[in-house]
């Protein structure tokens, strides 16, 4: 299956992807970083798969989702009639409980299905004690058990669980998968049904509370629902994705654990959601990022796990082949121990962020900032890894000197604007200091734009957001040479490329995708250039790269014609949506929202 041949079911603890074939791929217990129970997605069948579908074939498949839900409808047709497999998770909530509910219903005719259960814990290399049970079976390997209820006859072979069953018009066969620490009792079962209901209504109610009346509302609302899905309910932590190791090349070694909560992502995400009117689950984004970056400034990491761990070792899985053979496939990532200067300004930015929709102070916020802001009067003057976490030497990345000012610039702010104590002349005397700086080694006279890093020649798409984040207004003519010059040379097929990687700058082997994030900056770029058309045309054609139920994943493939890159991406969604507000405020003449 490609990438976009999955769709996303979730519980706010955890995800499955579920492919066109109705098999799921890929399911992580009992959190978004726990060790998956299906890993087929990055390894073979045998690696763990529930196969749900026509026993021989689908002549066409349909998908949606039910309304503004996360319930998802696969209708399979077949030369004996149609039949409809709606799958989802019930919320969990607080309640560690996971289950994944399959609903296989008759539609019209007689189809003959099949089911086939591969469990395989721990990254598909654990084989479970299966047992039968009245109800189904149960399973159990080390800390883990799921028990299956399912009303069919099922038989073991080679340990994989099948059963052959019919669903004619009319009727229903229900199936629930649950998992539970395996040294617990086993849950009791709900009714399936009701289960389903109980998660429509969830998401309906969560989705009508969206204020956004744009042009783009379907889209908007589809992204706002994959972010809450990627939410780490009892934390506020929002993962990158819910998947490891899908390629930014088909074959290549560029395969990367995205199961984390990244500082960056912070100010964007916020903007979305706030923009948006989910004022609770950005305070509780906004409340975990001030718990993750707890203690000494010069420890501070660009990424956290979920409830803000801060060991994510990195280790490779060498039974596992890589989707699409596309190997090594990675657990944890070593870019934690990475040194990037310009989180400290997305900190900054995102709490200032948070002051200007009004969001209440949290308890000892200002003193965190106020000691970061200590640090990187030092600090800004250091190399780093930069936005894009190389694995190669570190360099003064511009895009990192332009966030330690935006780290300045809201401190100044916070003082004449919100009436927050603290060295203000000392703070604006360190702005204006690096922002020449930046001016002088950043942008690149002979090139005639602004440079991946001080004394290079070569673009990067991170310099698309100087208009964005308030460094140099749309009017400033080194704006606008720079986006041109991206759109130019960074571009393929009218997507844009982080940088050339066949620099050698990352120090990994060159072959990516664009990556869609930078393409949705681009078109704020034309917007705030006036450029209203040009914005309109590339952002419409973003949009019609999401999948057939409305995601998107890190990178695109146009030659191909293909996503990239873990998927579904939250920060691919919080560009679209950002992007969709600062079009219509843009179409309005509000202006955007995005510049500060």
């Amino acid at each position: 299956m490609r990438i976009e041949d999955y769709a996303l079911i979730g519980n706010t603890m955890t995800a499955a992807l579920v492919s066109r074939a109705g098999s799921i791929d890929w399911l992580c217990l009992p959190r978004f970083d726990g060790a998956a129970c299906f890993s087929s997605l990055i390894g073979q069948a045998q690696n763990g798969r529930w196969l749900i579908g026509p026993r021989s074939g689908a002549q066409a498949v349909r998908r949606r989702y039910l309304g503004d839900t996360l319930i998802l409808e696969s209708e399979f047709e077949t030369a004996e009639g149609r039949v409809l497999l709606v799958d989802f998770m019930p919320i969990a909530g607080r309640n560690p409980l996971v289950e994944v509910v399959r609903l296989v219903r008759g539609i019209e005719g007689s189809v003959a299905m099949r089911m086939e259960l591969a469990l395989r814990f721990d990254y598909g290399r654990s084989v479970p004690w299966v047992r039968r049970r009245e109800y189904g079976l149960s399973a159990v390997a080390g800390p883990d058990a799921v028990k299956l209820r399912a009303p069919l006859k099922l038989r073991g072979e080679n340990f994989v669980t099948y059963a052959d069953f019919s669903v004619s018009k009319g009727q229903e066969v229900a199936l629930v998968l649950a998992w539970h620490p395996s040294h617990e009792d086993e849950p009791s079962a709900r009714h399936p049904n009701r289960l389903l209901a109980e998660t429509e209504r969830f998401w309906l109610d969560w989705s009508a509370r969206c204020a956004y009346q744009g042009p783009w509302r379907e889209q908007v609302v589809r992204s706002l629902l994959t972010l809450k899905a990627l939410t780490y309910a009892p934390t506020g932590g929002i993962v990158a994705a819910p998947t490891t190791s899908l390629p930014e090349k088909i074959g290549g070694p560029r395969n990367w654990d995205y199961r984390f909560c990244w500082l960056r992502d912070a100010t964007f995400t916020l903007d979305a959601l706030m923009s948006c009117g989910y004022v609770e689950e950005a305070r509780a984004w906004r409340n975990w990022l001030l718990r993750a970056v707890a203690g000494k400034p010069d420890e501070i990491q660009i990424l956290y796990g979920i409830a803000g761990e801060r060991r994510l070792t990195e280790v490779e899985l060498d039974w596992l082949d890589g989707y699409e053979g596309s190997r090594p496939v990675r657990i944890g990532n070593a870019a934690h121990r990475q040194f990037q200067l310009d989180v400290f300004g997305e900190i900054l930015d995102a709490l200032h962020l948070a002051r200007s929709h009004g969001l209440e102070p949290a308890p000892e916020s200002w003193q965190v900032q106020r000691v970061l802001l200590d640090f990187l009067e030092s600090a800004w003057q250091r190399p780093d890894e930069g936005i894009w976490e190389v694995r190669g030497p570190r360099r003064h990345f511009t895009h990192s000197k332009v966030m330690a000012w935006v780290a300045f610039d809201r401190a100044v702010k916070a003082v004449e604007r919100f009436g927050r104590e603290g060295p203000a002349a000392r703070w604006r005397a360190l702005r204006d200091r690096i922002h020449a700086d930046v001016c002088q080694h950043g942008f690149n006279s002979a090139r005639g734009a602004f440079v991946q890093h001080y004394g290079a020649d070569d673009l990067d798409a991170s310099t698309l957001l100087i208009p964005l984040v308030g460094f140099l207004p749309a009017s400033d003519p080194r704006v606008a040479v720079t986006a041109d010059a991206i759109a130019a040379q960074l571009a393929e097929d009218g997507l844009v490329l982080r940088y050339r990687a066949a620099s050698g700058v990352d120090g990994l082997p060159p072959g990516e995708g664009a990556f869609l994030p930078c393409s949705f900056w681009l078109a704020d770029n034309l917007a705030l250039l006036g450029r209203i058309d040009e914005a309109h045309r590339l952002f419409e054609r973003l949009l019609s790269l999401a999948n057939d139920v409305g995601l998107l994943s890190e990178e695109y493939d146009p030659q191909a014609g293909r996503q990239l890159g873990n998927f579904p991406q939250a920060f691919t969604h919080v560009a679209l949506v950002n992007t969709a507000h600062n079009l219509s405020q843009a179409d309005a003449g509000a202006g955007l929202i995005r510049r500060h």
